[in-house]
């Protein structure tokens, strides 16, 4: 398999995904034309039953999406989907025979953190990993899941501090939250992933089916409320506060490696 943004390596029944797209990862429409891909590819093959997802930058895990680009990577999501929604490319991913385990270390936010949250499984890495679901600082509704995924695993309360405090989290609040199953020590973590998903692998493929069924039975949204929430965003994002809001952002060095270390801090002096 050869992609522009993913590094894959095959280590019998698992696929290691690096995701690689310089300078910061950000969630373009060749990225997502890359998903979609791996996505097809591996599904397509009976012998692949895991896919682990983890990052060659270890300060940016997927930050969020490319604002410059939001009608490119949705038309990229319809290839899969038939719709242009990364919120229906997510959910396809939850809705997956395939077992998938996000490895997180950096930053992940937005679009970033609901790719991880439509994963099976997140182990992050306690020192550097930075969560954050941040569109509300936009006067944007996350359109890619989020508002179903997190309110599902956190609750009313804490879902609404996260989205609309649009701050950061680091791995261990983010694993008292349960927006992960753990927090490990960076030296721990690789090993302790690869060891799980080969694990997994061992096992048949019948009973992840039947078991990631069932649970997607109780906790997995339903389609319309996924496609209700991207209309929302596509809707949102064109207005003119949004718009004046992340032209704010850009000018102060939104979508910009170095400035985007302190994002939090940087979207709530938007109004200054």
């Amino acid at each position: 398999m050869n992609f522009d943004t993913l590094n894959v390596s095959r280590d019998g029944a698992v696929l290691f995904v690096e995701i690689s797209a310089p300078p910061m990862n950000l969630l373009g429409p060749e990225m997502v034309r890359d998903l979609v891909t791996l996505l097809r590819t591996a599904e397509a093959d009976d012998d692949i039953k895991v896919l682990v997802f983890k990052s060659a930058d270890r300060d940016y895990f997927i930050s969020h999406v490319d604002v410059k680009q939001v009608k490119e990577y949705r038309e990229e999501a319809a290839k899969l989907t038939g719709e242009a929604s990364i919120g229906l490319l997510f959910r396809h991913l939850s809705n997956s025979r395939l077992v998938s385990i996000a490895q997180i270390e950096g930053r992940v936010r937005g679009a970033g953190s609901e790719f991880v949250l439509a994963c099976d499984m997140r182990f992050a890495a306690r020192e550097s990993a930075i969560f954050s679901q941040m569109e509300a600082a936009f006067g944007l509704l996350p359109g890619g899941g989020a508002v179903q995924y997190l309110t599902r695993i956190m609750g009313r309360g804490r879902a609404l501090e996260v989205m609309l405090g649009a701050l950061d989290y680091n791995a261990e609040l983010a694993e008292g939250y349960g927006w992960i199953n753990r927090a490990l020590p960076t030296a721990e973590l690789d090993a302790f992933v690869s060891s799980l998903a080969r694990r997994i692998a061992k096992f048949p493929a019948i009973g992840h089916t039947a078991v990631k069924n069932r649970v997607n039975d109780i906790t997995l949204a339903p389609i319309e409320d996924f496609r209700h929430d991207s209309d929302l965003f596509g809707e949102t994002v064109r207005q003119p506060e949004t718009q004046q809001r992340i032209g704010a952002a850009m000018a102060r060095g939104f979508q910009s490696r170095d400035a985007e270390l302190e994002l939090a801090q940087m979207l709530g002096g938007l109004n200054n």
